[in-house]
C-alpha cells in the first residue's frame, strides 16, 4: 500500500453528506487496495500491512452493505470493528459476497449469498444484542469468567461522537500493535 493509514483521514471516506462512494462498491473497485483474488481472512495472522488493507476494504464494504440493504444498528452497528465476533462474521460475509458476484461464478451464486445473508443477519442481530454496542455508545463484549478464572472487570459504556474518527484510530492502534509484535518476533529470531 503506497499511503499508510496514518496519513488517511476520515474525510477521505465519502459520507452521505459529501456523496456516497460506497453505493458504487463493486468487484472492480477503481481504487482497490489489493489486487489479490478473494481469499479467507484470518485476522489473527495478518501482518500490520495486511491488516491495514483488510480493515479499509472491509469498512468500505460494510458501509456499502448497510446502506444498500438498509440495515439497522441492531444488525450492523457503527462500532462493529470493536467486536471480534462481528468482524469475523462481516469478514466472512464479505468474502462470500466477493465470490458470489465474481464474473466467473455460476449465475445462481447470488441467490446462495442472499440465503446465507439472511442467516448471517440473524447471527449479527444476536451478537449485537449480547455485545451491547449501540448507535452512539459502545462497550466491550462482556466475558463470563469460568470457575477458577479471575473475575472479569465491569464494563462501562462509552459515548463515541464520530464513528469514522474512531474507526481510523482503532485501525492505527491495531496496525501499531501488529508492527510491535512483528518487531519483537524479528528481534527474537535475530538474536543469537
Amino acid at each position: 500500500m503506497d499511503e499508510p493509514l496514518t496519513g488517511w483521514e476520515p474525510d477521505d471516506l465519502d459520507t452521505p453528506a459529501r456523496g456516497n462512494v460506497f453505493d458504487e462498491y463493486t468487484l472492480d473497485d477503481p481504487d482497490p487496495l489489493t489486487a489479490e483474488p478473494p481469499h479467507p481472512i484470518n485476522w489473527n495472522l495478518l501482518t500490520a500491512e495486511e491488516a491495514e488493507v483488510e480493515w479499509i476494504e472491509l469498512n468500505k464494504w460494510v458501509h456499502w452493505l448497510r446502506r444498500t440493504y438498509g440495515l439497522p444498528a441492531s444488525v450492523v452497528p457503527p462500532f462493529w470493528h470493536r467486536h471480534p465476533e462481528l468482524v469475523w462474521e462481516l469478514s466472512g460475509l464479505h468474502l462470500h459476497w466477493l465470490c458470489a458476484y465474481d464474473p466467473d461464478q455460476h449465475g445462481s451464486a447470488p441467490f446462495g449469498w442472499h440465503r446465507d445473508f439472511a442467516d448471517a443477519r440473524q447471527r449479527l442481530h444476536d451478537w449485537v444484542a449480547v455485545s451491547g454496542t449501540r448507535l452512539e455508545r459502545d462497550r466491550p463484549t462482556r466475558q463470563t469468567a469460568w470457575p477458577g478464572e479471575t473475575p472479569t472487570d465491569a464494563v462501562e459504556d462509552i459515548v463515541i461522537s464520530d464513528r469514522e474518527e474512531d474507526f481510523v484510530q482503532f485501525v492505527v492502534d491495531d496496525v501499531a500493535r501488529r508492527r510491535e509484535a512483528e518487531a519483537g518476533l524479528y528481534a527474537r529470531t535475530d538474536s543469537p
